[in-house]
């Protein structure tokens, strides 16, 4: 992992400047604690997606339908206020003669949202990922998130979800494929 220049002291700092005492017995540890905390959620810059996306031919050379895995667990940090968003990716594509082992697709997507985001570049960063270092026919991506810089600030209103997409290479022209997609990617 990088060594990431924010450290204890400036989360110590952080506390002061917030009116806390950063000695105080409940906070003691806190800027140790914040200080691993986000190594963790920051972990993506230190991944490269080419490596997480070894593809294989064994059994993909004459399947050419829709591989689509749903639910995928996204939990990001905005890049305007660092301040948490969540909820799930649905990632589907058509292979051109390989594929990826399946859980390849769920690291993709955590390797982008390990990292300073909006939705709409984590989706796009995913989706040209796949179409870059796997080459299938169609790559697409579905994200739906809530972001907490809208439910616990400004307009404040808890619940409310963004939904973004991309649609790569056959997902573009062919709409039966486009609405098969769609279809596979929606919530029940």
């Amino acid at each position: 992992m990088t060594d990431h220049k924010f450290g204890e002291q400036d989360w110590k700092r952080l506390l002061a400047s917030l009116g806390e005492d950063p000695e105080r017995q409940g906070l003691r540890e806190t800027p140790s604690r914040v200080a691993k905390a986000w190594k963790q959620w920051t972990a993506g810059y230190d991944q490269d997606p080419a490596a997480l996306l070894k593809a294989f031919e064994d059994g993909a050379e004459q399947y050419n339908e829709l591989i689509v895995v749903r639910g995928i667990p996204v939990y990001s940090h905005c890049e305007h206020h660092l301040a948490p968003f969540f909820g799930k990716a649905t990632i589907g594509y058509v292979p051109n003669g390989k594929i990826v082992g399946l859980s390849k697709l769920t690291r993709l997507v955590d390797c982008f949202a390990k990292r300073l985001q909006v939705q709409e570049r984590l989706t796009a960063q995913i989706a040209d990922a796949l179409m870059e270092h796997l080459d299938p026919k169609a790559a697409g991506v579905v994200i739906r998130c809530r972001h907490l810089c809208m439910e616990s600030r400004g307009i404040r209103t808890p619940g409310e979800e963004t939904i973004t997409s991309a649609m790569l290479g056959e997902l573009q022209p062919n709409l039966a494929l486009r609405t098969e997609f769609l279809a596979l990617a929606r919530e029940n």
